[in-house]
């Protein structure tokens, strides 16, 4: 722009009370030459926004900031949402309290409205069913799935929004909404608050936890509710109400794509947001699904299972029964897709926590877009990477699997019993019978007083008689406890060690510490993986990092000395068990293969359908309306270019040896007209 052109637009921004020097100024590249002309009848917004402004107020601005300014701002906070708004925003318009960052999104918004129209992409629940081409995008001739749908739903407290009140100040107004599609409304969660006090009053039990109560007197139920309350009805949970949004609660496919989402008000997770969650998703998908929730496992009209990860923190009969690799057909399916979610989304919380509600959903959708776009841009290396370990998988594990048959005369019924009886098993489990509990101890201090004491005594002698005291003690204490045990059994004589009964309650001994090794060992891996998760989370302070650093060492050392016990009590089981490392195995690749190729095809049908339908709508859109067709062609490219590595990727998988799906492109299934697919 020449110096005389630049002193006319200095002149009518001064002609509306504008403050030129707010305004920073870069000439664009190749519009040296643009000309700026402002008709007496506009508003100064409409011409500063062709020239690429935007006003700070809507009728008479006084200052005016650039677009490639919130471009670019857009842009750094998808990378790090750390970089928060007011620290953008606020350092450009400290001075005038005025909300040009919203003014921005809201016209892209305005765009994308545009855009959707355009594209037949602003029918109902349009985002919900092709969020994820690879999970819902359905073909006509494709097999049939166990399972139609995998999600995964948690909640979140990081993201809360405190309440302005308690801080003795009038909380400021803002009655604007956020448009967003992926939150349920607050009174459609709330129509679920009275659905387990009202079935607590119809059937005197609380449902919420799937289990009666043992009565008085019994045995209580071989159960792991006790230690997994979070989903508990209301009057069980006290929240503080220094929050106004105390957390979200969320969806995610399997592919880790955000689906929904819902406010947590003044409280933990109750039970009505996974239930208003559960709702929405039987509405839009079907009943033919699968959920996985770390809590809470109770029988709806679909499969619910709890996660890979969490699921490790229930009880043996539990995960037999609610974890995805015991539940057939839910391949490698980890169930924590939004714990991925949440790694990410955690770095909003210093952002959000003070802002207000609109601000606060704003700035989370934001996120949730890029998430899903840059979920949608790895979809295709998510399946490459999964088809591989798959084959590797059944490669590796068929040989060793063949071999372990072999050697055991088992055929693929025997290991399909092994589980059944294991359920058996579990469920018929109880508190031994108190002659069983006494006969286990009373075993062990027999061992103790033929083998331990007297050696220790012969060798005290011969070493230094300051040791007999000690082992004389011993001794006697092994001796009167052999007493005490068999006056309780009233065990007229002394069993023999190798007899059968001696024998029979050795066996129980070494299982029970079996057992308990294993358990052992379980819960310090997954307390291992939880201090790794949290020792990678950016905002960790260095000393907190400093006491994880060596709190992983110790337990390090603790899982070797665990895995060293069980090594041990493996061995001195009736037949020996297998010791174990640190080594992984991997398992149901093969369930993992059929569900991918099914993906497959489905991604490569929707990119070809996508592509297709595009060019059609710009083409029309060139004659009917030019601006709109050069913006959506605009706005088309990056998605073309993520397209195009898609199928190059696609192309890899069907020249993998071992590939078993079908190649090419599928008829997508238009099972309903008001699903407002891409046809």
């Amino acid at each position: 722009m020449s110096s005389e052109d630049r002193q006319l637009v200095e002149n009518m921004m001064s002609d509306y009370g504008m403050d030129i020097e707010s305004i920073p100024y870069t000439t664009p590249p190749g519009e040296e030459g643009m000309e700026l002309s402002h008709a007496g009848g506009e508003y100064p917004n409409k011409t500063l926004i062709y020239h690429g402004y935007i006003g700070c107020t809507p009728l008479y601005p006084t200052a005016a900031i650039l677009l490639c300014t919130l471009a670019a701002y857009c842009q750094i906070h998808r990378s790090c949402p750390q970089f928060s708004t007011q620290a953008q925003v606020k350092s450009l318009c400290f001075l005038h309290d005025v909300p040009a960052y919203d003014v921005y999104l809201e016209i892209l918004h305005r765009m994308k409205q545009c855009h959707r129209a355009a594209l037949n992409h602003d029918t109902l629940n349009w985002r919900m069913l092709n969020s994820c081409p690879a999970c819902f995008y359905k073909l006509e001739d494709e097999p049939a799935l166990e399972f139609d749908w995998l999600v995964s739903i948690d909640g979140n407290n990081s993201l809360k929004c405190w309440n302005s009140s308690i801080y003795g100040s009038n909380p400021r107004i803002d009655s604007r909404k956020a448009c967003n599609d992926y939150w349920i409304d607050t009174c459609d969660v709330d129509r679920f608050k009275d659905e387990v006090k009202t079935r607590e009053r119809d059937t005197n039990d609380d449902n919420w936890e799937d289990e009666r109560i043992a009565a008085e007197g019994t045995t209580p139920a071989f159960s792991c509710i006790n230690q997994w309350r979070n989903a508990g009805p209301e009057t069980r949970k006290k929240m503080f109400s220094v929050f106004d949004e105390s957390g979200i609660f969320i969806a995610a496919c399997r592919h880790r794509s955000v689906i929904l989402a819902c406010d947590m008000i003044q409280s933990g997770e109750l039970a009505k947001y996974p239930l208003a969650i559960i709702d929405k998703l039987l509405t839009i998908y079907g009943k033919n699904g699968g959920c996985a929730y770390d809590i809470g496992s109770r029988k709806l009209d679909f499969c619910l299972m709890v996660g890979a990860f969490h699921g490790h923190a229930h009880n043996h009969k539990c995960q037999l029964d609610w974890h995805p690799m015991y539940i057939p057909r839910t391949w490698h399916t980890e169930g924590e897709g939004c714990e991925h979610i949440f790694s990410s989304s955690n770095e909003l919380a210093r952002s959000t926590r003070h802002t207000s509600p609109f601000h606060r959903r704003q700035t989370i959708k934001e996120h949730f877009s890029f998430w899903d776009t840059d979920k949608y841009a790895a979809l295709s290396n998510f399946i490459w990477n999964h088809y591989r370990e798959a084959l590797n998988t059944i490669q590796t594990l068929t040989a060793e699997l063949a071999v372990i048959k072999a050697e055991l005369s088992l055929t693929d019924d025997d290991l399909v019993q092994f589980l059944k009886d294991e359920r058996e098993y579990l469920d018929r489990l109880k508190l031994p019978p108190v002659r069983d509990q006494l006969c286990i101890p009373y075993v062990e201090v027999l061992d103790e007083l033929t083998q331990q004491c007297l050696e220790e005594i012969n060798n005290a002698l011969a070493q230094a008689r300051i040791h007999v005291d000690s082992s004389y003690a011993k001794l006697q204490h092994a001796e009167g406890l052999v007493a005490h045990i068999e006056t309780q059994l009233a065990v007229e004589q002394r069993w023999e060690i190798g007899g059968p009964e001696y024998q029979h309650f050795k066996e129980e001994a070494s299982l029970g510490k079996y057992c308990t090794a294993l358990d052992e060992l379980e819960c310090l891996i997954v307390m291992r993986l939880f201090e790794l998760s949290k020792l990678s989370l950016s905002g960790t302070g260095y000393k907190l990092c400093q006491q994880l650093g060596k709190a992983l060492q110790h337990r390090s050392d603790a899982i070797r000395n665990a895995i060293n016990r069980y090594n041990t009590q493996a061995a001195a089981l009736n037949p020996p068990h297998s010791k174990i490392s640190w080594k992984d195995i991997a398992d149901y690749a093969r369930e993992e293969i059929t569900r991918l190729n099914i993906e497959v095809r489905r991604l490569c049908t929707a990119i070809h359908d996508e592509e297709h339908h595009m060019l059609t709508v710009i083409q029309k859109l060139q004659v009917s309306d030019p601006h709109l067709g050069c913006e959506l062609q605009h706005q088309h490219r990056s998605c073309a270019a993520i397209n195009a590595m898609h199928c190059y990727r696609l192309n890899r998988i069907e020249s993998l040896t071992g590939f078993s799906g079908v190649r090419g492109v599928g008829v997508h299934a238009d099972c309903a007209a008001d699903r407002g697919m891409f046809e």
